[in-house]
């Protein structure tokens, strides 16, 4: 089996995420090529004001796509919070679900704002029919980003493969649509984002941390995984008493 090489990826690393000192960190890192938030995250790490904790962000990264989400669930209000939201800034991409929690196609919406020339990302998509109902609606002459969430996908005991491989296929027509691998699990998603054709894959600190172990030998991590099973059974001072000769 061929060793894997970040060298030789394609696929894009976007890193996920809303800790403003680890996305300087990550800004630092030339193979991260954007970054993306959403408002669960925000609310993990505390965020209490959405719009100075973008700036913030774009301030430290100005160089790079950078996707907002929009919290509305009504598509008038999207629509007025996605065109404030693209006004912070060009490398500015607004994240537009889907639907709304009632289930509403956000169709029009997307059509309008892609129209209007606002960058898109499209979220929380888990089928080809939304994804191709989505192509449908962006402009092929205006950067925009389709977020299928191949993570939830392979929750469901589904193989995301085939429905990203389909997803690649329908936004072939679209020159300035680029599809998004969300929520991976683990780093081999990285890998299967590139053997499909994914454009970018975007996950969080604790699965880009992962990218010094690509190519690892594999003997000496088990070496090192037996050495760690070792010292921390040490640390917590385990005993069993065992009588000689048993």
């Amino acid at each position: 089996m061929e060793q894997p090489d970040v060298a030789r990826l394609r696929v894009k690393l976007f890193a996920d995420g809303a800790e403003l000192s680890v996305i300087q960190k990550m800004a630092a890192n030339p193979l991260i090529k954007g970054f993306t938030t959403n408002p669960t995250l925000m609310r993990k790490a505390g965020i209490a004001d959405y719009a100075m904790f973008a700036r913030d962000v774009i301030a430290a990264v100005p160089d790079r796509p950078i996707s907002f989400e929009v919290f509305s669930d009504e598509f008038d209000e999207m629509a007025a919070q996605a065109r404030q939201i693209a006004s912070w800034g060009g490398n500015v991409f607004v994240k537009i679900p889907v639907t709304n929690t009632r289930g509403e196609f956000a169709g029009a919406l997307i059509r309008d704002l892609a129209s209007a020339g606002v960058q898109l990302n499209v979220t929380a998509l888990l089928t080809v029919e939304q994804v191709e109902r989505v192509a449908e609606c962006l402009s092929p002459n205006v950067a925009s980003y389709v977020s299928v969430f191949a993570g939830r996908i392979a929750d469901t005991g589904r193989d995301p493969m085939p429905i990203m491989a389909r997803s690649v296929a329908l936004l072939r027509s679209l020159p300035a649509a680029e599809l998004i691998w969300a929520s991976p699990r683990e780093l081999l998603n990285v890998f299967q984002a590139d053997e499909v054709g994914c454009h970018v894959i975007t996950a969080t600190n604790d699965v880009l941390g992962k990218l010094g172990l690509v190519g690892k030998d594999l003997a000496q991590f088990s070496l090192e995984t037996v050495q760690m099973f070792r010292q921390d059974a040490l640390a917590a001072g385990f005993t069993i008493h065992t009588t000689a000769g048993v």
